[in-house]
């Protein structure tokens, strides 16, 4: 009872990231209930999972995970979960040891075939967070700030972002008041070395003194 095929821009998502459900989606538009058993909304057919394992619900305040008493767990960040917590934007939600998922705060996004940069060595799917690089998908996946960042300078691909811009759209506009360039630095060098890791051979965040910061995407 999936609704993986819903086109929905006003739900936040839940997004499958490697294992037996890779690629799949739900909008959370509704209670999910998560498990092994068919008659859940999510369906995840591993024996480590139990029948009825977890469970997503709205609210005015948001997303809420629930563990229902899992024999292997549900952990929320890599810290399992003993009560009822509220997601935010980017979280990672993992069931037992056999499916992990992201959770997107919204569905408002540019799906990767409609991606005219889709040609370069660095590929970016802002619709599951995904990244790849020269064919091989980064995991785990960036941070939400992370991907924020490069997403910026992606959709900018080879054009200077001046430092301003990054912060408020890494931090927002609200938020961005009093965020030091050092933060941004910081920012920058966890990216650079997310990205050195799967291809050390090229620099893809360039620092253009005085100005800002590019990405260097090279075709594949």
């Amino acid at each position: 009872m999936s609704d993986e095929h819903s086109e929905s821009q006003d739900y936040p998502v839940l997004v499958a990231q490697g294992g037996p459900l890779d690629g799949s989606r739900w909008p959370i538009d509704h209670p999910l209930m998560l498990g092994r058993d068919p008659g859940c909304d999510i369906v995840i057919p591993d024996r480590q999972v139990s029948r009825y394992h977890a469970r997503l619900t709205p609210g005015i305040n948001g997303i809420m995970l629930e563990d229902l008493g899992s024999k292997n767990g549900t952990s929320h960040n890599t810290l399992l979960v003993t009560a009822p917590v509220m997601l935010q934007d980017g979280d990672i939600v993992k069931i037992a040891i056999s499916q992990e998922f992201t959770f997107l705060s919204s569905d408002a996004t540019m799906p990767l075939e409609a991606n005219p940069l889709r040609n370069g060595r660095l590929v970016l799917d802002m619709r599951s967070r995904r990244v790849w690089i020269m064919g091989k998908q980064m995991t785990p996946p960036l941070s939400a700030s992370q991907f924020h960042l490069l997403w910026k300078l992606y959709e900018n691909s080879g054009n200077v972002v001046t430092r301003p811009e990054l912060i408020s759209t890494v931090w927002g506009d609200e938020q961005s008041v009093g965020v030091s360039d050092q933060a941004l630095d910081a920012l920058i060098r966890r990216l650079r070395d997310r990205l050195a890791e799967m291809d050390p051979s090229h620099t893809y965040i360039v620092t253009v003194r005085g100005h800002g910061i590019r990405l260097d995407n090279p075709k594949g």
